[in-house]
């Protein structure tokens, strides 16, 4: 028999646009305040955690979880885990803590994700040592030259396959940002900042209208910068705990971790990929769309959210109800753990399942379904 595992606290940092007021800030520096916010929220002592488990996207080198796991000060013993699975990273993060609980490894594990886009290496590839070096913004995806696309390029194509207008996906990014700024004093509660950093939430939620939407550069096809997610620094991190640990500490709410699966689709159709693994996730515990109470769903692109949500009947409504990565920005190795702590935010006030899902290049997606508990 597994043992049943639990978020008892959420935190994450502002998610600022890359070159804004994070642009001096390391991935390490990012996560230290959400992870003191989550043992100081939870109660948990640094010295009873077992594992902190680090997505990161861009390439930091060496073992960025064990550099966050000494920059935030945690005992020596935690070794630090890095993954780097890009987008879905941050929630894959949180799965593998999952795994760790019920297998009896572990107790407390700190789990998400940390991303400077602002301070990323460069990139640098040579066909031979003799050769001019080459700078690539985008790593390889798939050995595929042929079936590798740019993300812009997939996601037009996406809205090409399922009849997705301009107007539709900058609809729903005028949405995203009203949710947004309507729950700007809601959010201020998950968030936790380095010092000296006086944001109170998101700085790239503004007032989005149609007409600026129309006027927005175009990437490609019906692909614009206000229907893409802006690249972007931030971090985010949840605790997770054993049944025994949630019940010593007592906290009054949690999320119980129900189920969550990765898995891979059709690579040159990315944005598509999270709806087999939400599907898994949904038919696997039985659980109906409609009953769940609240989503977190990626919108890395406009489409891609609108795709998702339509191939596995989501309701619109209850879909990133204050506002999504269209309205905040998208810090690629940590934007699955800020769905993670959304949820968790979302869920205190309206209690009931929650699902979160996110779509990674190569494609990869990644589901997590949760349940509002009160111990």
């Amino acid at each position: 028999m597994t043992r049943p595992a639990y978020i008892v606290a959420a935190a994450r940092s502002s998610v600022v646009p890359s070159g804004g007021a994070f642009r001096d800030m390391d991935f390490d520096r990012l996560a230290v305040a959400p992870i003191h916010s989550c043992l100081t929220r939870s109660g948990i002592a640094p010295d009873e955690i077992d594992e902190i488990i680090v997505s990161n996207a861009l390439g930091a080198g060496g073992n960025p979880a064990r550099v966050v796991a000494l920059a935030a000060g945690l005992p020596q013993r935690v070794a630090g885990l890095s993954i780097d699975r890009q987008c879905v990273g941050g929630l894959d993060a949180i799965i593998i803590a999952r795994a760790l609980i019920a297998s009896g490894q572990a107790d407390v594990v700190l789990a998400g994700g940390s991303e400077s886009h602002s301070l990323r290496p460069e990139r640098r590839f040579k066909s031979n040592w003799h050769s001019t070096a080459e700078f690539r913004d985008q790593a390889r995806f798939t050995p595929w030259p042929d079936r590798d696309p740019d993300m812009a390029l997939a996601a037009d194509r996406l809205a090409q396959h399922g009849g997705i207008s301009f107007d539709r996906q900058n609809a729903w990014a005028v949405e995203s940002h009203a949710r947004a700024r309507a729950s700007a004093g809601q959010l201020r509660k998950e968030i936790a900042n380095p010092d000296g950093f006086d944001l109170s939430g998101d700085p790239f939620s503004r007032n989005l209208t149609p007409a600026l939407c129309q006027r927005a550069p175009r990437i490609t096809g019906t692909i614009s910068a206000a229907n893409t997610s802006v690249a972007a620094d931030g971090a985010a991190f949840v605790a997770v705990v054993s049944k025994s640990v949630l019940e010593r500490l007592n906290p009054g709410y949690a999320l119980r971790l129900i189920d969550g699966k990765t898995l891979g689709g059709n690579p040159e159709m990315p944005g598509l990929a999270p709806v087999e693994a939400a599907r898994n996730v949904l038919e696997g515990t039985g659980t109906r769309p409609e009953k769940l109470s609240s989503i977190e769903l990626m919108e890395a692109y406009a489409v891609q959210a609108i795709a998702c949500a339509a191939e596995l009947g989501l309701d619109p409504e209850k879909i990133n109800p204050a506002g999504g990565s269209l309205a905040r920005g998208h810090p690629i190795g940590a934007s699955g753990a800020v769905l993670a702590v959304r949820l968790f935010h979302d869920l205190r006030a309206s209690g009931g399942l929650g699902l979160a899902l996110i779509a990674a290049a190569g494609g990869i997606g990644t589901a997590l379904l949760v349940k509002s508990v009160t111990p």
